[in-house]
């Protein structure tokens, strides 16, 4: 089987290059089958390659001269700054000389240039970024998570529809349950995004759709497609970031109160380890920006090392199971009348 090519944008988040770079190095020395073109400042790319060992046949710099930055308005930045390392990686992808790329770069840049330069699969009416997040049993995928604040039942039939197929071929999870995010169980309750998208959704006969889903109900795997507007969905990500930061934070202070609770922490040091790892967001990579003629994963701005090799590999899995495809299968077959 060809490697799966993956553009990655290494100038843009806070950690840029370094961390970038080193994530770049982990994923090919750890999968088979990837080949990672570093886009961005040769020069300081490869002082940070130099600080590894690594099969120089799996990576190759491509530089760029210019750097989109967080503060920057999106569409003039991407009409603007042709030779920055996003509109590169971009290019890459519309050009097919990439299969996909990853950047923890400006997210209003990013979903600007994803409909601008790699452009929507014909059909689809808001691409949304899907993150998986950490369940007690498992992980969900939230769709969407930042960006269309402002969604139709059109668009969120769609998400629907395509979380399945993320969580049936990525994740492996066969017939997956749909929930639509509401302030109660009750099918009467919610705004009236949520009133009239959960009729057509019962109507869906291609999807699992299980009713609505309460916030409280996602961290126990409720669902596994969790189906909202960006702006619940961006709450409810960033409520699961900060919550889980202060739960690690209380238990280290916990552990260090005495000499009691150091003894205790030390014997179960490795099995807490392993669980707090289970719920770290950045074992799962970053958020697909789904229903694009290319794959473009957003991670966090605050990405390191491990989160940008996940995410490297999540596009090698998304390009294996040639997913754009079966997104247009789902979604867009028309019914062949002309024949």
């Amino acid at each position: 089987m060809s490697a799966a090519i993956i553009a990655l944008d290494c100038m843009g988040g806070d950690n840029a290059p370094g961390e970038i770079v080193k994530g770049a190095v982990l994923a090919v020395n750890e999968y088979k089958n990837i080949y990672v073109k570093l886009v961005g400042n040769a020069e300081q790319i490869s002082a940070e390659l130099s600080k590894y060992t690594y099969d120089r046949d799996a990576l190759e710099v491509v530089n760029a001269t210019e750097v989109i930055e967080t503060g920057e308005p999106p569409v003039a930045a991407i009409r603007r700054k042709k030779d920055s390392s996003l509109v590169k990686c971009m290019y890459m992808v519309k050009r097919g000389e990439a299969d996909a790329m990853v950047s923890a770069g400006s997210t209003g840049a990013n979903l600007v240039g994803g409909h601008i330069i790699i452009g929507r699969i014909k059909g689809v009416e808001r691409p949304p970024l899907a993150p998986l997040i950490p369940t007690k049993d498992g992980v969900a995928l939230l769709i969407d998570c930042g960006a269309n604040v402002d969604a139709r039942p059109s668009h969120l039939i769609q998400f629907a529809k395509m979380g399945s197929i993320y969580m049936e071929n990525i994740v492996g999870v066969k017939n997956p349950r749909v929930g639509i995010v509401n302030i109660g169980a009750e099918e009467e309750k919610g705004n009236a995004l949520v009133k009239e998208t959960f009729p057509l959704l019962q109507k869906l006969d291609d999807i699992n759709f299980i009713g609505n889903i309460e916030a409280r109900d996602i961290p126990q795997g409720a669902a596994d497609v969790i189906v909202c507007d960006a702006f619940v969905g961006n709450v409810i990500l960033k409520l699961y970031e900060g919550v889980g930061s202060v739960l690690l934070s209380k238990m280290k202070g916990t552990m260090m109160s005495n000499l009691k609770t150091k003894i205790g922490g030390l014997l179960i040091k490795k099995e807490l380890k392993n669980t707090m790892k289970a719920f770290s967001l950045d074992n799962y990579g970053g958020a697909p920006l789904l229903g694009l003629n290319g794959l473009l994963v957003k991670t966090h701005g605050s990405s390191k090392a491990n989160e940008i090799k996940n995410s490297i590999y999540q596009c090698a899995t998304f390009q294996k199971m040639d997913l754009n495809n079966k997104f247009k299968e789902k979604l867009l077959e028309k019914n062949k009348e002309v024949e």
